[in-house]
């Protein structure tokens, strides 16, 4: 991860230009949208070292970076989301090395995660281990009706190691997400979308169209009341539900320090639009 001196450097060229330079990704911002696409179709954009450095990097600026109120991954080409982790650099690795991989890999999904704004991962085709698990800490997921879902790790002597076997069985239940990780199978999008791993499924030509108007929704809302949302989703869940609602409460106060909070509800009373301007 570069350092924070160097991230603002890059956050003032990233306002001009709105475009940032990677190897291995796509980079872009536009209307507040961020958009980054996993570019390595020869190998059905799989994940290595470099690539998830490259993603943290990305997702670090978004972060940072206030013009962006949302983010959208995908990825490049029409077979594949991420097709999972790059085996032919795995497979030799030592214990050592491959626990670096894995510690690089839950920072960035948890960041991911947590980070303020929406996140939306546009499954464009194979999501496989890593693809799915990328997938799975984005707060929302449209599939094209061509995409495949799975956990496969099994199958190759391994488990899942980017959170599948946390965060599956938060979203879909124990038991499906037993017969996903145990029997290493894959799932279409239908089914992705019947257990509640998808929120939509599209035709493939309109998926980052459906994906891209549904971030431009999100980035008009008021941004600190998006994140006070996702605080009280993400860390309230595993809590009783008492000291849940206790965070809650919290959450919903502190929106009535914002000047949006005051714009939204004067906006209802007036007959208006509101318009939020994300203080």
């Amino acid at each position: 991860m570069i350092a924070e001196k160097a991230i603002v450097e890059r956050l003032k060229k990233t306002s001009q230009r709105k475009i940032m330079e990677y190897k291995n990704i796509l980079f872009s911002v536009e209307e507040g949208i961020a958009t980054v696409t996993f570019n390595r179709p020869k190998v059905l954009n799989a994940m290595n070292y470099e690539v998830m450095s490259e993603l943290l990097d990305a997702v670090t600026v978004c972060e940072k970076d206030e013009s962006v109120r949302a983010l959208i991954l995908t990825g490049a080409g029409e077979k594949a989301f991420v097709a999972g982790a790059d085996i032919s650099q795995m497979q030799d690795s030592s214990v050592l090395e491959i626990q670096k991989m894995m510690e690089l890999g839950h920072r960035t999904l948890w960041l991911i995660e947590t980070m303020p704004k929406p996140s939306i991962a546009a499954v464009n085709g194979l999501a496989l281990g890593g693809g799915t698990e990328i997938a799975l800490a984005c707060d929302i997921r449209f599939a094209s009706e061509k995409a495949t879902f799975g956990q496969p790790e099994i199958l190759i002597g391994i488990i899942p190691g980017w959170g599948g076997t946390q965060r599956l069985p938060r979203l879909v239940g124990m038991g499906i997400a037993k017969e996903m990780i145990l029997g290493g199978g894959q799932i279409t999008a239908q089914r992705a979308y019947e257990i509640g791993l998808v929120n939509r499924v599209c035709v493939p030509e309109k998926l980052m169209e459906e994906a891209r108007a549904f971030a431009l929704k999100l980035a008009k809302l008021p941004p600190f009341a998006l994140k006070m949302a996702k605080n009280a989703m993400n860390y309230g869940f595993d809590m009783s539900l008492d000291n849940a609602n206790k965070l809650e409460i919290s959450c919903i106060a502190q929106c009535f320090s914002t000047q949006d909070q005051k714009e939204g509800m004067r906006a209802v009373l007036e007959k208006r639009k509101p318009n939020f301007l994300g203080k």
